[in-house]
């Protein structure tokens, strides 16, 4: 019998090494080398493919048919939207978030709707049944037609499947999960890549729609390789702090749909229950005008969100003032500050400068950019911004104010929550008025903090 050879994987990049070493030598990473025993000997057929591919020809793309699947509504519009407009048969979605954050609670309520129309099959690696009957009793849920199966091998999930025909399957978590072809410990490097891949394959040999539960990292990604994203059709990430009411779901990859579209949900004691409204619970409205609170018109996705964005100017206690941000990235508010400074006179290279968006959560587009600016500002000289005003723009390095994507939709989204004043780029300027909104059109920032000063 052949000795168990031991290999070292990448947990982050998912490569093999000989021997252990501080660093990946593919991907730079510090500290990711794990050991793990290789197989020796490869399982039979593990790599068989899509049932017809031993006759392989190469036909010509115009030649191919498209396939217009049907989507599937999970029931929930904001989990549809996230998802691109329902679940597709045959996808992949891998759903990761903090402990406690709401993934399992969200599945057991999709697969109670999805199993009224089609057979269901909840797969779980870490609770118990009894477990899952308790949280069941709680959110409200009979369950008559989910199937429920208590299991953490592969193979035996998967013969499982085949013999119970779901279309729709969810298994939590994949990091449970371990296949008899591999000897190393299930949540490995190896384990979860492998059990993936055949988990992939059968829902795309079968048609089986699929939910994979992948635990976090401290850092907040996924944890396990890094190709563990690129198999799966369909990331969604649970945001939030889970001793907070509301949710975010937010999709980073879709091969169905739209990325960085969202979805907002609010956890009740009967489970978690659809925002349909989410620009009303980012804005605080506070009863007077306070410093440094400004709102803009975010883009997530397909639609526009009103947020507030809020910042706190003060004297430093230390001789390198801080710049501290949450929802928005640290280096680009020294570059609008750097702007600031140049084009609109203000210094403030003793202040400590935080920046915060309300509701956590993260703004990654430039239109917040004129939003942060005017926040500062008006926290820097304690002078209120009016309570009905709404601003969105990118700004420039020279000063100047540049147009952002659907400009006419976040004006109309403005004007629908009660707004009655704007201040945007020039490019943006509506072509017909906007009923109960004035809109300022600026060329550059120089203009806006004129107009701020003078009529504010």
């Amino acid at each position: 019998m052949a000795k168990p050879r031991t290999i070292y994987h990448c947990s982050a990049c998912g490569a093999q090494f000989p021997q252990w070493a501080g660093q990946c030598g593919d991907c730079g990473a510090w500290n990711t080398l794990g050991e793990a025993v290789a197989a020796v000997k490869p399982a039979t057929g593990r790599f068989a493919g899509f049932p017809g591919s031993s006759n392989v020809s190469v036909i010509q793309l115009s030649a191919v048919t498209p396939n217009a699947q049907k989507r599937h509504s999970t029931g929930m519009q904001e989990l549809d939207r996230a998802l691109g407009g329902g679940l597709v048969p045959g996808s992949v979605i891998l759903i990761g978030g903090d402990p406690g954050i709401g993934k399992s609670t969200l599945l057991l309520q999709v697969m109670s709707t999805l199993s009224a129309a089609m057979p269901a099959l909840y797969v779980t690696g870490e609770e118990s049944p009894e477990q899952i009957a308790m949280r069941a009793e709680r959110l409200g849920i009979a369950g008559d037609n989910v199937q429920l199966l208590s299991e953490t091998s592969a193979e035996q999930i998967i013969a499982t499947a085949y013999k119970e025909k779901p279309r729709v399957m969810v298994l939590d978590s994949i990091q449970t999960l371990y296949t008899e072809a591999l000897q190393s410990a299930p949540g490995s490097v190896a384990q979860v890549r492998e059990c993936a891949a055949q988990l992939v394959r059968f829902a795309k040999q079968s048609g089986t729609a699929m939910f994979l539960v992948g635990h976090v990292t401290k850092e907040g990604t996924l944890a396990g390789p890094r190709v563990l994203e690129h198999m799966v059709d369909t990331v969604l990430y649970f945001e939030g702090d889970p001793g907070d009411r509301f949710r975010i779901l937010r999709a980073t990859k879709n091969r169905f749909g739209a990325v960085n579209e969202l979805g907002v949900f609010a956890m009740t004691e009967t489970g978690l229950k659809e925002v349909s409204n989410p620009s009303a619970i980012f804005l605080s409205r506070h009863e007077t005008a306070v410093p440094g609170s400004v709102v803009m018109v975010a883009w997530e996705g397909t639609r526009p969100m009103l947020i507030e964005v809020q910042a706190l100017v003060d004297q430093s206690q230390f001789g390198n003032p801080r710049r501290v941000t949450l929802g928005l990235e640290q280096n680009r508010l020294s570059m609008l500050l750097a702007v600031l400074h140049r084009h609109g006179g203000l210094t403030l290279g003793d202040q400590d400068v935080f920046v915060n968006v309300v509701g956590g959560v993260r703004v990654s587009e430039t239109a917040a950019d004129l939003a942060v600016l005017l926040a500062v500002m008006s926290s820097f000289r304690d002078r209120p911004l009016p309570g009905d005003l709404v601003v969105f723009g990118e700004v420039g390095l020279s000063g100047e104010l540049r147009p952002v994507p659907n400009g006419q939709e976040r004006l109309r989204e403005a004007a629908k929550h009660g707004f009655k004043q704007a201040i945007i780029p020039a490019a943006n300027k509506p072509r017909q008025a906007v009923k109960g909104l004035e809109v300022t059109a600026a060329n550059r920032l120089s203009e806006v903090l004129d107009k701020v000063v003078s009529e504010f």
